[in-house]
């Protein structure tokens, strides 16, 4: 079992950057792919960036060019560095483990949340 706790979030105007991470404990870390959703309220939960345990990384197509998603597995902590926000990326950013990359699903373990609030 892994425990996933969610850090960095914030208020942020638009076009500044954040980094959230998301601190993992219990199984090895580095077994598991690791990946990052959102929720806007009334929307329904997107995936936004995905880290496979071999190295590979996949971004939604809103990520691309300003989100890099990253891992220290001495630290077992897994980051989404965010460049140039847009109120659109205003959520509750959530991480979770074991999902399937290729299609966002899955997800054995998930943390509580972090909220990203962007200002226009």
């Amino acid at each position: 079992e892994v425990q996933l706790h969610e850090s960095g979030g914030g208020l942020v105007q638009a076009g500044g950057s954040l980094r959230l991470s998301c601190t993992a404990s219990g199984s090895r870390f580095d077994d598991y792919n690791m990946g990052w959703f959102r929720q806007a309220p009334g929307k329904e939960r997107e995936g936004v960036s995905c880290l496979h345990w071999t190295g590979s990384t996949y971004y939604s197509d809103s990520a691309k060019g300003r989100f890099t998603i990253s891992r220290d597995n001495a630290k077992s902590t897994l980051y989404l560095e965010m460049n140039s926000l847009k109120p659109e990326d205003t959520a509750m950013y959530y991480c979770a483990a074991g999902l399937n990359c290729f299609d966002y699903k899955g997800g054995a373990y998930w943390g509580q949340g972090t909220q990203v609030t962007v200002s226009s």
